[in-house]
């Protein structure tokens, strides 16, 4: 199939174009930027006038849901719901039922994406058997089934030898680490941020030294072990600070935060508000700051949608009884386009945080629109204002702090491997 996408906002982070230009497609891959190779005749041509058009955005959380929990959501549902996002490239945690720790799994999952020819699926493997945080897993057959790294969502190992000796494994292998920053002590039982808001809700608080402690933790191991290690959801002022020190120093670590951590703070959750039950929870106004701050410093390499697919029986419960989590995967771009607005990041620049970054982190080839790169195209308007209303969402879990507003920016068209997988009309 030849395409040719023209009249649109070219957008390639990765090698800092930002020019309206014609995008060619063929077998596949970006043929050409500008003016078309020689012989080359479209079979089909898209205007994108009024459109930019970027690099398919890569998703470094989202939640699938699947094995397991499809009574949550389905591997088909979250899928069309990233396609509708603009996402064409996503990883997956390993915490499902049961966790990805056998290459079985992994393969069986890796061939159900393929099947529906959607997006690409890029699994997270298990860092330890059952995610217990005792045995460690066999890495290396696990990432010859696919796994692009190995996680242990949620707190941090209880058992900091098992830890180390995990990582030390990794690194021989070359494989990164991924890991939250969450003390397994200190944050246990918390629902809220530790401070005022919790204290007036009478709810159970998670400290930032559930947060300080567990990068102090990870990074001595960085230190002795040499493993490359990434961070997942920062969320506290003093954790930017202390990421920022470890990068100074040169240790091998990245990390990310969950988009709906640049916007809301503790006193959102009102009144006991379910939608605003995430982990880790939202924290002080100079956190929200700080995250901002470092992410536009570069201290923070990317952003992703922590998409977290919860059913109504989990989520319509008291606010410490409610499981975390919100949908994410249709709100990746709009709510990064706010972010880069509101703390005058250049588009080029906020883009780079949801494509060719994370697709770094990932090491995988994708994020840029070199001739050659996979054509994994989304083309959007920046300008378009939207309502986020539950029935048009297009994800199974339909929670969000956003249902009933307004945001700008949204996916108009989505292109995996040269084919249009979404295309939704003007």
């Amino acid at each position: 199939m030849r395409l040719s996408i023209v009249n649109g906002r070219v957008i390639d982070p990765a090698r800092s174009l930002d020019q309206n230009a014609a995008v060619h497609v063929a077998d596949g891959r970006i043929a050409a930027i500008g003016p078309a190779p020689a012989g080359f005749v479209a079979q089909q041509t898209l205007d994108a006038r009024g459109l930019v058009v970027a690099p398919g955005l890569v998703d470094l959380a989202a939640r699938l849901r699947e094995p397991g929990f499809e009574y949550r959501a389905t591997l088909e549902s979250e899928m069309q719901a990233a396609l509708a996002g603009g996402v064409t490239s996503l990883s997956c945690p390993p915490d499902t039922e049961p966790p990805l720790d056998e290459p079985g799994l992994v393969e069986m999952l890796k061939h159900r994406a393929r099947l529906l020819e959607s997006a690409n699926l890029y699994p997270l493997g298990a860092l330890t058997v059952g995610l217990k945080g005792e045995a460690i897993t066999e890495m290396a057959e696990l990432a010859e089934a696919g796994c692009v790294g190995f996680a242990q969502p949620g707190r941090l190992f209880a058992d900091s030898a098992a830890l180390m000796r995990a990582m030390q494994y990794a690194c021989t292998y070359g494989y990164t680490v991924w890991l939250q920053p969450q003390d397994h002590w200190l944050g246990r039982g918390g629902v809220a941020a530790s401070g005022p808001v919790a204290g007036r809700l009478g709810l159970p608080g998670v400290p930032v030294a559930s947060e300080t402690v567990a990068l102090h933790t990870i990074f001595e191991l960085v230190r002795a072990t040499g493993c490359r290690v990434h961070l997942c959801r920062i969320s506290s002022a003093a954790g930017v600070e202390l990421v920022r020190r470890a990068k100074h120093e040169g240790l091998p670590v990245t990390c990310d935060v969950a988009v709906h951590h640049l916007h809301l703070v503790d006193v959102d959750i009102g009144f006991f508000d379910s939608h605003y039950r995430v982990d880790p929870p939202f924290r002080a106004q100079r956190d929200r700051d700080a995250i901002r701050a470092g992410l536009a410093q570069g201290v923070i390499d990317a952003i992703c949608s922590d998409h977290t697919p919860v059913d109504d029986d989990a989520k319509q419960m008291p606010f410490g009884e409610a499981e975390p989590g919100v949908t994410g995967l249709e709100l990746l771009l709009p709510l990064t386009l706010k972010w880069a607005s509101e703390s005058a990041v250049p588009l080029p620049a906020a883009l780079a945080r949801i494509s060719s970054a994370a697709a770094a982190i990932l090491r995988i080839d994708g994020g840029h629109l070199a001739p050659g790169a996979p054509a994994d195209l989304c083309l959007f308007d920046p300008n378009e204002h939207w309502l986020v209303e539950a029935a048009s969402l297009r994800s199974q879990g339909r929670h969000s702090p956003y249902l009933g507003r307004e945001l700008a920016g949204r996916s108009r068209v989505t292109l995996v491997g040269g084919r249009i997988v979404y295309s939704r009309p003007a």
